[in-house]
């Protein structure tokens, strides 16, 4: 088994143990607004972690700056002008690619 398939498994679990956690702690209590809405960021927080990561990660010789980094920060900024997701995802494919043809 590949590192790679060993990182999906431990997040599979380590997912399906916090979302069977919920219930098992709170049974038939209602969540707090509060925690409400910390739950629900706590997933688009560790999807954005992971999209910086693998953009600026240089392979285990620490970050590496280049055209991806420019993909990145044109999606974010097509993201601030509300864009259509998919005018999103070519707006920072266009920028990559001319980030690595400059």
């Amino acid at each position: 088994m590949t590192s790679a398939w060993i990182v999906v498994a431990v997040l599979f679990v380590g997912t399906a143990t916090m979302r069977a956690a919920g219930p098992v702690a709170f049974g038939g209590r209602s969540v707090s607004g509060r925690g409400a809405a910390v739950v629900g960021l706590v997933a688009p927080a560790i999807l954005g972690a992971l999209v910086v990561y693998e953009t600026v990660n240089a392979g285990g010789r620490g970050i590496e700056l280049d055209a991806r980094v420019l993909g990145l920060a044109a999606a974010g900024l097509a993201l601030v002008l509300r864009l259509p997701l998919i005018a999103v995802v070519l707006v920072a494919a266009l920028a990559t690619a001319l980030g690595r043809l400059l």
